[in-house]
């Protein structure tokens, strides 16, 4: 059982910490699922969060407007990760695809978060491109106005829920002013005319990905989040939040891959005596659990400043994403030591823990780019 005396800590309040347990029943019951068909897993995994009330935490209510509560969204990331590397995919991209909706949106364009939140569409983020991935004001992708319309050529990569999302929110170059600041953001229905699915992408702990190539997409101007030229200030929003979230799921993913390691090292045996009673295997044993703790430590800092009213929590949220996902590598590496021959088995937890991991020292923000951002925050006073 994993380590939860985190949540007495004065991070947390008592709807954290039932939501917490709840949701622990809830993947003991439910998970992991069966993986052998990516797409249909997912379709299934969202429908069922969705069933289940797990969903309405992913984004705003639109009858009810309010904020994104962000210790929420960390702590079921967590746990889903703990349980199912998949089934936190799921869930993160239903937050993620709908963030400038719940933040940016419109009243009808909220009305998709009625769906998404139930369960019954899927959504996805549509940002990264072949030529620019870390540097987001490099977008090539185009948004030209044609009297009440936007026309939208270009391509996207990378796309988490690429292929199966019914709505994608789109980044695009509107042209008001150069770099960041002409750009804009679009909702974009998955049947939209001139919208493909090029190419379908296979990446080594299987999530749905694709390429998606736009060719004169119209949409009508109903369909701009936000305001022309800000939609790098929308998606950076975005971000703002669900950065912390991504070092929630590495969190999850150390903390099994620790849990698994206390079970290993107890019963196996070395040398005539427990492994546990080495002195080198308490000591990669206290290093992962100070990662643990220290990553933590960060997450739940940031979400907590961002939930007490924090304009933006930008240094909080890199340091938070940067710290875990980096940290939960190095102790997914030892599990996978102290597990030997297991450890690199196909099935064994420690080594598909290991494949999971690696993408979330990448997305929403590779380690290095969050280095630059923590610098450049520290630089200029905050």
């Amino acid at each position: 059982m994993a380590d939860a005396s985190f949540l007495n800590w004065p991070f947390f309040d008592d709807r954290h910490r039932e939501l917490a347990v709840s949701l622990e029943e809830w993947c003991i019951k439910n998970l992991p699922v069966d993986h052998s068909d990516t797409d249909a897993a997912c379709k299934a995994l969202v429908a069922q969060l969705g069933q289940d009330g797990w969903l309405e935490h992913s984004a705003v209510d639109p009858d009810e407007p309010g904020k994104l509560d962000v210790r929420s969204l960390c702590l079921i990331r967590e746990t889903l990760a703990r349980h199912d590397g998949l089934a936190d995919f799921a869930f993160a991209m239903q937050g993620l695809g709908t963030g400038a909706i719940s933040l940016f949106g419109s009243s009808e364009q909220q009305n998709w978060l009625r769906k998404t939140r139930a369960g019954s569409a899927l959504s996805a983020f549509a940002l990264s491109e072949p030529k620019s991935g870390s540097d987001v004001a490099a977008m090539d992708m185009t948004a030209t106005r044609d009297g009440n319309h936007f026309v939208l050529n270009g391509e996207k990569t990378w796309i988490s829920n690429g292929g199966i999302a019914d709505v994608y929110c789109v980044f695009a170059r509107t042209g008001e002013a150069p770099g960041a600041r002409g750009l804009s953001c679009f909702l974009v229905p998955a049947e939209t005319d001139g919208l493909a699915v090029a190419e379908r992408l296979e990446v080594i702990a299987p999530h749905p990905l694709a390429r998606l190539k736009f060719d004169n997409v119209r949409v009508s101007s109903d369909a701009l989040v936000g305001e022309p030229g800000q939609g790098f200030k929308v998606a950076m929003s975005v971000l703002d939040i669900f950065r912390s979230t991504v070092g929630a799921a590495a969190l999850g993913f150390a903390r099994r891959a620790l849990e698994a390691t206390l079970v290993r090292v107890r019963e196996r045996e070395l040398f005539g005596a427990p492994m546990s009673e080495l002195q080198m295997v308490q000591g990669h044993v206290a290093d992962m659990a100070l990662d643990v703790d220290a990553s933590a430590l960060l997450v739940y800092r940031a979400a907590w400043t961002k939930d007490s009213g924090a304009a933006r929590v930008t240094r909080e949220a890199a340091m938070a994403k940067l710290h875990a996902t980096d940290k939960a590598q190095d102790v997914i590496d030892r599990a996978v030591q102290l597990h030997g021959g297991d450890g690199v088995r196909h099935g064994h937890i420690v080594e598909s823990l290991y494949r999971e991991i690696r993408a979330l020292r990448i997305y929403e923000g590779a380690s290095d780019v969050q280095k630059i951002v923590i610098a450049r925050q520290m630089l200029e006073g905050g």
